[in-house]
């Protein structure tokens, strides 16, 4: 018998060293993906993380299905011996909340994953794309030299810089190149107002900050600009930001301002300059990646995300953003 390792035109097969994730850590996974594989499971998990008061009972998340209370207590019990959960019994009724450990990879799976799982961009045609990228760069650095020409205060470099640095930002997530001049030029106006803003000085700033700056944050900012009516300017950004903005939350922000402005919304990237102009910052599941600059307001809104929400969950939860919304503006503005 020949060695196939020796004949002409082979190679041997040399092992190499596995970066394959472990037994014990893929037994582990693998049981917990086993025990989410259930499309109840995973909203009852989502409904516990998004809940206001960090917790759920039996007899709310009940109401998610047409299914008895015994039904959701032995679904609860499968997600319980994941790890994911812990429970509490108070009179009759047991109540449900994350597991302290576990936050993260909730997080990770409802904020990120799931997302993306849920939602298929078309994307553009490849060849189409490398083309207008190669044709890309002369736009930009036009675009850069008129901005400059422009903004005579600023540093001329430095101009050119932001317009350069925000272009690749957002040509990382984009999905149809054909924009890109008239949102990279968006973007960078935005970026070098915010460098050159006082905090202690003008109208309070608002920035709304989720992963995909697909949903959740863009409507808040949207329900901010709608109520404040200029007394406090909202805005926001993206850890991760998806290619575009999620058609029924489009739709939701033209009922609140105006197709106009819905129709130019799109996912920008978190920077540094955007959280050091901000007055007040509000995280939507993204977890700790803001910046800590000092004078900054934080705080953390557990809203449930409506890429992955029914019609009457939208709802619910433009009812639960608009609620907290105003609670907000009656302090920034008294």
């Amino acid at each position: 018998m020949t060695d196939t390792a020796t004949l002409p035109g082979t190679e041997a097969c040399t092992p190499s060293e596995s970066h394959a994730i472990g037994t014990e850590a893929a037994n582990t996974v693998a049981g917990a993906l086993k025990a989410l594989a259930d499309p109840l499971r995973l909203r009852m998990l989502s409904a516990i993380a998004t809940d206001p008061r960090s917790e759920s009972c039996v007899c709310d998340l009940a109401e998610l299905a047409e299914v008895s209370q015994p039904t959701v207590s032995h679904h609860l019990k499968v997600l319980k011996k994941t790890g994911m959960l812990r429970s509490e019994r108070r009179g009759t009724w047991v109540w449900y909340r994350i597991a302290p450990g576990k936050q993260r990879a909730v997080a990770a799976l409802l904020e990120a994953f799931a997302p993306a799982a849920a939602v298929t961009d078309e994307p553009e045609d490849v060849q189409e794309r490398a083309e207008a990228l190669q044709q890309m760069d002369a736009r930009i650095t036009r675009l850069a030299e008129e901005l400059a020409d422009e903004l005579t205060g600023l540093n001329r470099d430095f101009v050119i810089a932001i317009v350069r640095e925000s272009y690749a930002g957002l040509v990382r997530s984009a999905k149809l190149t054909r924009h890109m001049i008239p949102l990279t030029e968006r973007f960078a106006r935005q970026r070098l107002a915010d460098l050159t803003r006082e905090r202690s000085s003008g109208v309070p700033q608002v920035l709304f900050v989720c992963v995909q700056n697909a949903g959740r944050s863009q409507l808040a900012a949207a329900i901010v600009n709608q109520i404040a009516g200029g007394r406090v300017i909202a805005r926001s950004a993206g850890s991760t930001p998806a290619s575009d903005v999620r058609p029924h939350v489009r739709s939701l922000i033209a009922e609140i301002e105006s197709e106009h402005e819905a129709d130019t919304a799109f996912p920008k990237p978190l920077t540094d300059d955007a959280v050091r102009a901000a007055d007040v910052v509000i995280t939507m599941g993204c977890g700790d990646v803001c910046p800590i600059i000092p004078g900054v307001w934080y705080e953390d809104w557990a809203v449930g995300d409506p890429a992955l929400a029914s019609p009457e969950g939208v709802e619910a939860i433009r009812h639960d953003i608009e609620g907290r919304v105003r609670g907000l503006l009656t302090t920034l503005i008294d």
